[in-house]
């Protein structure tokens, strides 16, 4: 892998958390509990609750789980496609994080919730995926449930996909442009590249090589040593 730990660091920055940006506003405890409701209630059949975890959720869960495999999502990739102006971005410079765009397909790990603790799991999920709105448009990342393929058979799980009309979508970057953003963003929570060795580093534990990432980490680690000679 071209993308190491000392080009990582290269990226990071000390950044201030000033708040969310001023197009967002944080959600309510009301707003985090109705979204809960909303995924419980819309569960296929009334199966066991999993999670499709395929960035961050693979090396930084969230939540604690019972059972685990792995699976391919169909109709959808990863892709860096939401704008972040905090977090691992600023006002000045934005990031990009990571979802899952519409198109392709996308292999990661499925988690199941345990039975007594799903309240409780997924509003710890919800809190730390969603923790703001934009304050006119739609989410850019939201939950849905998809259909993961794995070797147990198909299994409904809740993914947190990405709706183009939102108001964080950033859709026709290059890989080129991408990796630009990538090697230079930096918010309070740390880098995008971090973000991205984090990532791929747990996929390729994990043995699952994305195709588009491992071109991505080239070109990332290519501009951090540029940048940061």
């Amino acid at each position: 892998m071209a993308l190491t730990v000392d080009l990582v660091a290269r990226a990071y920055r000390a950044i201030e958390n000033t708040g969310p940006a001023e197009d967002m506003v944080r959600n309510t405890e009301t707003e985090w509990n109705a979204t809960v409701r909303e995924m419980l209630a819309s569960r296929p059949g009334g199966q066991d609750v999993w999670i499709f975890a395929y960035g961050s959720l693979l090396w930084n869960p969230a939540v604690e789980h019972v059972e685990e495999h792995e699976g391919v999502v169909r109709g959808w990739h990863r892709s860096f496609c939401i704008r972040m102006k905090d977090w691992r971005g600023t006002v000045d410079q934005p990031g990009l994080m990571m979802g899952l765009d519409g198109g392709g397909q996308c292999k990661g790990m499925v988690y199941r919730l345990a039975d007594d603790t799903v309240e409780a799991q997924l509003g710890k999920l919800v809190r730390r995926e969603m923790p703001v709105r934009p304050s006119s448009k739609p989410f850019t990342h939201a939950p849905r449930w998809v259909r993961v393929q794995t070797a147990q058979g198909v299994i409904h799980a809740i993914a947190f996909v990405v709706d183009r009309k939102g108001a964080n979508y950033v859709g026709g970057l290059t890989p080129d442009e991408t990796a630009g953003i990538l090697a230079k963003a930096c918010g309070h929570r740390g880098s995008c590249a971090e973000y991205l060795y984090n990532t791929i580093s747990q996929l390729e534990v994990l043995g699952i090589r994305d195709r588009n990432l491992w071109r991505l980490q080239s070109l990332v680690a290519n501009k951090l040593a540029s940048l940061h000679p």
